[in-house]
């Protein structure tokens, strides 16, 4: 297993240099001049030019990329251009609140998902199966954003149950944090919930015929020995990977329900600079989100070796 993890440690590398290459080279692809966004609106020729020159956009691509890789190899992702503030102090900010809502909405997800999906599975056919496919389908079907709005509309507006949007740290005040946690968690964690309960009821068909559940049955074992113990494990090996894209894509921002609750995280973050042509902050984030998606990949992975053996012996693993 120690090989294993070494092996997908070291071609972690150059995913991460190109995925940090294509970052640079896209954003200096957008049009727009971050010298103008700057020197302001009204600045002289002049002044722009000597922006850029400080600013290092005078020098080749090549050039600043290097120079680009070489700062953050150090812990500098940089400064601001709007707000003066070094970039790493954003992100830090923006991505607790990206993760507490994150870790919420795929706790919610897998709590609703896994018994759905098992129960569809085992009573295939009866009224529940449809019932659960029925809600995976109108879970996947309505719009994050329309959902949200619905949620605003009846538990903050009509009741006057819960805040409309906004985040309370919960270290500071944990009452209040956990009740504004609570409309973009459900709007998040229902659209997965469905996602993952169609998964988990697709695997469970497939395990609960093979030919181990039927001897395991065959020894009189009971059926929720059976099931837990023997089909549920295979089955979760392809859901896991499931489960980790969610999460990375996730802790990417979501960038739909961050902006219908005003909730200050990464996607939210990424959406004002791209606005604001705030190229510095952009790139940081997006860098920052790779290194958190790569991660969460090989968490995957390990996990999926974990459940599966074959995989990390087929890999040449220990």
């Amino acid at each position: 297993m120690v090989s294993y993890i070494i092996r997908r440690l070291l071609q972690l590398i150059p995913v991460i240099l190109l995925s940090s290459f294509l970052v640079f080279m896209l954003l200096h692809l957008v049009p727009g001049d971050p010298a103008e966004t700057v020197a302001g609106p009204d600045a002289t020729p002049d002044v722009i030019a000597a922006v850029r020159v400080k600013m290092g956009l005078d020098k080749p691509l090549l050039v600043q990329y290097a120079i680009w890789l070489e700062q953050i190899a150090q812990g500098d992702l940089g400064k601001s251009y709007i707000s003066k503030m070094p970039v790493i102090d954003l992100v830090g900010y923006a991505f607790p609140a990206t993760m507490q809502l994150a870790l919420s909405s795929l706790l919610l997800a897998i709590v609703i998902s896994l018994p759905l999906g098992v129960i569809a599975a085992i009573r295939q056919g009866s009224k529940i199966d449809l019932f659960v496919q029925g809600y995976t389908a109108l879970g996947l079907a309505v719009p994050n954003f329309w959902l949200g709005i619905l949620l605003i509309l009846l538990f903050a507006l009509v009741l006057g149950m819960l805040p409309p949007g906004g985040r309370i740290d919960p270290m500071q005040n944990p009452g209040m944090g956990l009740r504004s946690l609570i409309l973009p968690s459900i709007t998040l964690g229902l659209h997965m919930s469905a996602v993952f309960t169609r998964f988990v009821r697709t695997a469970m068909l497939e395990v609960l015929h093979e030919d181990y559940v039927r001897t395991a049955r065959a020894k009189g074992l009971p059926e929720r020995s059976v099931v837990v113990g023997h089909a549920l494990r295979s089955a979760l090996v392809p859901v896991v990977t499931v489960v980790g894209l969610q999460f990375g894509r996730l802790l990417g921002g979501a960038v739909v329900v961050e902006s219908v609750f005003a909730w200050p995280g990464v996607g939210r973050l990424i959406i004002q600079a791209v606005e604001q042509r705030d190229y510095t902050v952009v790139s940081a984030a997006l860098l920052w989100l790779v290194m958190v998606f790569v991660l969460i990949n090989l968490i995957t992975d390990i996990t999926y070796a974990y459940l599966d053996p074959r995989i990390r012996l087929s890999r040449g693993g220990g």
